[in-house]
């Protein structure tokens, strides 16, 4: 059975969709509304296969229930080239610190929460100094 993406519960659906288009670069594929009256949007990395698919659900449908942040979900993965300067983007454009820049592994890693609370890693390579030759 192929995993084929993520879905998140949004509160703000046209916060969520501009944060994950303009910041984390996910392109919009397709957009629906359920029978229950939820709208859903899907998203798709164009750089890997990967897809999320962001869901709201307005006060009196079906499926709405109050926001909580919880722990259903652990987070969202990323691939960054400069996770160091992608970290500073999203705080910029509405991310918020979870876990500052860091390396382990022979990785680069940082954490940020989206601007519903959701987990956000950056992981890229540990870029290493390149040695000078006199």
């Amino acid at each position: 059975m192929p995993f084929t993406y993520t879905g998140i519960r949004v509160r703000d659906l046209r916060r969520s969709l501009t944060f994950y288009t303009k910041v984390m670069r996910l392109k919009k594929v397709y957009r629906g509304r359920m029978k229950a009256g939820g709208i859903f949007i899907q998203l798709k990395d164009p750089r890997s296969r990967q897809r999320l698919e962001l869901n709201y659900y307005p006060s009196r449908t079906k499926y709405h229930e109050r926001f909580r942040s919880g722990s259903e979900l652990d987070h969202l993965a990323f691939w960054e080239r400069d996770v160091d300067g992608k970290y500073e983007e999203m705080l910029a454009n509405g991310a918020t610190k979870a876990v500052e820049p860091f390396s382990e592994g022979g990785y680069r890693l940082a954490f940020v929460k989206d601007p519903d609370g959701i987990w956000i890693e950056l992981l890229g390579k540990e870029r290493r100094a390149r040695r000078r030759v006199s």
